[in-house]
């Protein structure tokens, strides 16, 4: 008889800031580090660990594609519904982002002539898929912000022409942390027959992230959703799915009943449709217990614990000498922190990264397109105010040279 996978690993309680014991033994990291980098790639949370440690365990003893996995895997697809307003039937376990962004960019039929709006300064997995389009005769676009990252419904309409058929943009830009208002643009494409994909991967576990008015969506589960690498969401409205054929092409994806290949490839329904081979197994299972974690937080309490810890940060980084990145307030604010010094400041803040990284405090060095240097803190809502306060005094003491 085989062994039932049973979800056992321990899950903890929905305010993991309670009490110390509790924050430290949901997140381990935090028990010898400082880690405020999920805008980068995330430390896992005990419950992703240990649901991947699970199934890893189960898959030496029996079949890695043991039936009790798989109807895990279809719980996933619903909980990432859930996560975001869609069906489960729109949902397709994949990452990383690239490839979500990737099936879109080459499952379209595109006609010469057709435009896409993208954000040349939008993380290059946001940049590339659309810029490669121009060899099939598609014209691309790029918008042109006041701020970095800053793009408005207003922007969106002065840059709209009678021959944009798409708009690619991220949810919130990883650089300065400028989230943008994903149902205005959406409802504004949506009125004009514009297509509008979404890099969700900067919002997606830290701010609410609705496609009501979204076509197509790619995060990976690695940043604020707290999963591990290369497992991911990708959607697609259902009334999209046979205009954007699958370029993956497999066994998983197209009809193959006995696993005999057909005369024609007739391909599966709901998600399955982009998904063509085996899964990340162990992937998926982490980015579930990770999203149930988070969902048992809940996602507006993470957002209000995000801007309280953002606003914390701020107060003792300005008297330090750093500028701040707009915005710093306001309704487009994310957990995202860019900060930068003058010239003539000592020490510069390749000095100050290194000098945290020294002292277990985990942040990024992030670079503009001018190459100056930037500082990018990005606490998740388990951090704390003592972290920052202890932060904020390890800057004060770098040393000069």
């Amino acid at each position: 008889m085989g062994i039932q996978f049973k979800e056992s690993f321990p899950m903890p309680s929905s305010n993991v800031i309670a009490s110390e014991s509790a924050r430290l033994d949901a997140f381990p990291v935090a028990r010898e580090h400082i880690f405020m980098a999920h805008a980068g790639v995330t430390v896992l949370p005990r419950c992703a660990a240990r649901a991947m440690q699970e199934y890893i365990e189960h898959s030496c003893v029996q079949h890695q594609e043991f039936a009790d996995a798989y109807r895990m895997v279809n719980e996933t697809r619903r909980i990432a519904a859930d996560f975001i307003g869609a069906r489960a039937s729109e949902i397709s376990l994949l990452g990383p982002t690239s490839l979500g962004l990737s099936l879109v960019a080459n499952g379209i039929p595109w006609q010469p002539g057709d435009e896409v709006l993208c954000y040349h300064d939008d993380y290059p997995a946001n940049v590339y898929p659309w810029m490669d389009l121009r060899r099939r005769g598609v014209s691309v676009r790029f918008l042109q912000p006041e701020n970095p990252g800053e793009i408005t419904p207003e922007l969106m309409e002065r840059s709209l022409s009678s021959k944009t058929r798409l708009v690619a943009l991220a949810s919130c830009h990883f650089f300065t942390g400028c989230r943008i208002d994903v149902d205005a643009i959406g409802r504004l494409l949506r009125s004009r027959g514009v297509l509008f994909c979404l890099d969700a991967i900067q919002t997606l576990g830290a701010f609410e992230t609705r496609v009501d008015h979204v076509d197509f969506l790619s995060a990976d589960a690695h940043k604020w959703l707290l999963g591990p690498m290369a497992a991911g969401i990708f959607f697609v409205r259902e009334e999209h799915h046979e205009l954007l054929r699958p370029t993956l092409l497999g066994a998983w994806n197209v009809k193959s009943p006995n696993f005999v290949a057909q005369d024609e490839v007739v391909f599966e329904k709901g998600g399955r449709r982009y998904e063509p081979g085996v899964l990340n197994m162990a992937g998926i299972l982490g980015m579930r217990a990770s999203m149930e974690m988070l969902a048992r937080a809940g996602i507006a309490n993470i957002s209000r614990r995000l801007l309280e810890l953002k606003a914390h940060l701020i107060a003792r980084l300005e008297p330090l000498g750093f500028h701040i990145l707009p915005p710093a307030s306001g309704p487009h604010v994310s957990g995202i922190t860019t900060v930068w010094r003058d010239a003539d400041s000592s020490p510069p803040v390749e000095r100050v990264f290194e000098h945290l990284a020294a002292n277990n405090v985990i942040i990024s060095l992030r670079h503009n397109r001018q190459g100056k240097a930037h500082l990018r803190f990005s606490p998740h809502f388990y951090n704390t105010e003592a972290e920052v306060d202890r932060v904020a005094a390890l800057i004060s003491e770098a040393p000069l040279g």
